[in-house]
């Protein structure tokens, strides 16, 4: 990929509930990442925020609903909403940052999913500043491992 972590170049590190901005403050060949946000969301797992079962719906024949299998609805997963709506966040406070012109560079490191989720949000006006993807979770990395990390994955 060979992409380098010049100075002022910014690094979103993120997951599908925390995200990470930092700002590389040396140069390209011994970058110094220093946090400028942290985000976390509160996000339990999808049995702890459903409220109840499943609806149930009888099927039957027309006029006579008590006959013929019972199933359920699909419940909604809450959990799964909950990253979508995070990965909009961040696209949405991105966007802000780049319209205010605090960032000219920017790399992107997340899981897969996550990665595609907020690629998908992102305005024109990020898409254009972002230099290279990195498909990783690092979210639960020091920042001097990132560091590390990153160089080996940009070189």
């Amino acid at each position: 990929m060979s992409t380098k972590i010049t100075k002022g170049t910014w690094v979103l590190i993120a997951d599908g509930e925390k995200a990470l901005i930092l700002e590389n403050t040396t140069d390209a060949n011994d970058p110094n990442l220093v946090v400028r946000r942290k985000d976390e969301q509160d996000n339990p797992s999808d049995g702890e925020q459903s409220a109840n079962r499943p609806g149930r719906m009888q099927e039957g024949r027309p006029g006579n609903s008590a006959s013929g299998p019972r199933s359920s609805f699909d419940d909604t997963d809450w959990h799964q909403l909950a990253k979508d709506r995070f990965a909009d966040d961040i696209a949405e406070l991105l966007y802000k940052q780049a319209h205010k012109g605090a960032f000219e560079r920017i790399i992107l490191v997340a899981a897969p999913g996550v990665l595609g989720e907020i690629r998908e949000k992102m305005h024109k006006e990020v898409s254009n500043k972002v230099v290279a993807e990195v498909p990783k979770t690092l979210t639960n990395h020091t920042i001097g491992d990132i560091e590390k990390i990153l160089v080996s994955e940009l070189a």
